[in-house]
């Protein structure tokens, strides 16, 4: 039986209906019931006698690396822990993403609804399943948002032993060994970034057939850890063997905080590479997509967009559309300049907003639908980077797009800064936000029917849903745009 058991709180267990667009329901504010949520947003993961059948790909890379240590280790659905863990189990791995709902989707939507999101929610009923309370069992968490609970307050509450914050694969091995063996753990462990060499391919399939290509960014967002962490890719050989062995998940997303450069040396997209890249992709036979891209990679390689598109029948019955998540984060050329100025390159950061809109113009030739999020609140905000942020969102409403505002958090260079809030919400936000559900709005049907094509009823009925909402929510979108607060 095992010695360690790895799992991962309920949002991350789920594949979305297979859209990795779905997954910022789990930072919602909790409205929908949960066999509503479970049922049409947030489908549980199949798993045999407790042992999840697929999994995070940050789970099965912690798995790999134990599994090369000698470890007999297994990876536990998170509501059938129990089938799982027994007297043999010494140490119990978690991994999450957003566990007290402090990330910047979550912070913002539970501050506009004041309550919960799910994710928080469900990270709670797992640190608090009696199943870990056992005196002898050492808990250990990781993942993206594992620096929420850097805290001895909050370790204390949960019953948590050590937090792992940044990358786990070199320190994992020792810290589990310690839990087994019953010694004393450190209490907050600061992790990576993992060398090149010692990221290791994975055993067993991920949760959509997520393969990660590439690690860091370098572009060095202030407001963003990844970007401020080197640019590695993983060679090819290490790639195909995470597709065979996600042939099991009958999907690929290839993952890279941007995957135009996957093989770069620098800051422009590197195309032949990323084209072998693509064509592994495509000789699977896998449906596949992408989880990010940049608008400076779209804008300065503007074919390559197009030779993915066609190398995988993007726009084709089958494949209509190909979505991934990109950043806009603002409108003002004076905070790119001040936050973010590497996002821009190889531009300025005075052109920024005309690569936004000529990397949207590309992206609809090739049937590419990006979900980008815009950051409100980024230290020395004006009005009037605002308002030009607004702007911006207007230009774009000719472009089949999600646009998501979001708060800022301070993470990164920005960590001494503090969490922007519902209350810092002034005239001018007010009618950036309404300019982004309006945009939302106008194409979020085509995205359900897209989406939902293989199943008639979930595209009746998650269709009515949004088009109560967009009803409901008239009123206020009249006067946030007024500049006022539809908020009680």
């Amino acid at each position: 039986m095992p010695q360690v058991v790895l799992t991962a709180d309920r949002n991350l267990m789920s594949d979305y209906g297979g859209s990795m667009f779905m997954g910022f329901a789990a930072c919602a504010p909790r409205l929908l019931p949960d066999p509503l949520f479970h049922l049409f947003l947030c489908p549980p993961l199949p798993h045999r006698n407790g042992v999840a059948l697929f999994a995070p790909a940050g789970t099965r890379k912690i798995e790999a690396v134990l599994l090369e240590e000698g470890f007999d280790v297994v990876v536990a659905h998170p509501e059938h822990l129990g089938e799982v863990v027994d007297e043999s189990t010494r140490a119990v791995g978690i991994t999450t993403n957003d566990p007290l709902g402090l990330g910047p989707a979550s912070s913002t939507f539970s501050s506009l609804a004041g309550r919960e999101t799910y994710s928080a929610v469900h990270f709670r009923e797992l640190i608090t399943d009696p199943v870990l309370r056992r005196r002898d069992l050492r808990v250990i968490v990781g993942g993206p948002g594992a620096w929420q609970l850097a805290e001895e307050r909050v370790m204390a509450k949960y019953g948590i032993d050590c937090v792992v914050v940044g990358e786990g694969e070199t320190v994992a091995p020792e810290l589990f060994r310690k839990a087994v063996r019953g010694e004393p753990l450190p209490r907050v462990v600061e992790g990576g970034p993992t060398p090149l060499e010692r990221i290791p391919a994975i055993r067993n399939p991920t949760i959509n057939g997520i393969v990660e290509v590439a690690r860091g960014c370098g572009r060095g967002c202030r407001f963003c850890v990844p970007t401020q962490r080197y640019l590695r890719s993983l060679p090819l050989e290490k790639i195909r063997e995470e597709i065979r062995v996600n042939r099991a998940a009958d999907h690929l997303l290839i993952h890279a905080e941007d995957v135009l450069r996957y093989g770069a040396k620098g800051i422009l997209p590197e195309e032949e590479r990323v084209l072998a890249l693509f064509r592994e992709a495509a000789e699977s036979g896998l449906d596949t997509s992408a989880s990010h891209a940049a608008f400076a990679s779209v804008a300065s390689a503007p074919s390559l967009v197009q030779r993915i598109s066609e190398m995988l029948g993007v726009g084709s019955r089958e494949k209509p559309m190909f979505g991934v998540q990109m950043g806009i984060e603002t409108g003002s050329p004076s905070l790119v300049e001040r936050h973010m100025r590497g996002k821009a390159l190889p531009f300025s950061p005075e052109e920024w907003p005309e690569v936004v809109v000529r990397a949207h113009g590309i992206l609809a030739d090739s049937r590419w639908v990006p979900c980008s999020t815009l950051v409100l609140g980024l230290p020395g905000e004006t009005e009037e980077d605002v308002r030009k942020t607004r702007e911006l969102v207007e230009r774009l409403g000719e472009f089949e797009s999600l646009i998501i505002p979001l708060f800022f958090v301070p993470v990164g260079s920005l960590s001494g800064e503090r969490f922007f809030t519902a209350k810092d919400l002034r005239a001018e936000h007010w009618r950036l936000y309404a300019a982004c559900v309006r945009h939302d709005f106008r194409w979020i049907g085509r995205l359900i029917r897209e989406h939902f094509r293989d199943s008639r009823v979930k595209r009746l009925l998650t269709g009515m849903l949004v088009g109560v909402m967009r009803r409901r929510l008239e009123p206020y979108l009249r006067r946030m745009e007024e500049g006022e607060s539809p908020l009680p």
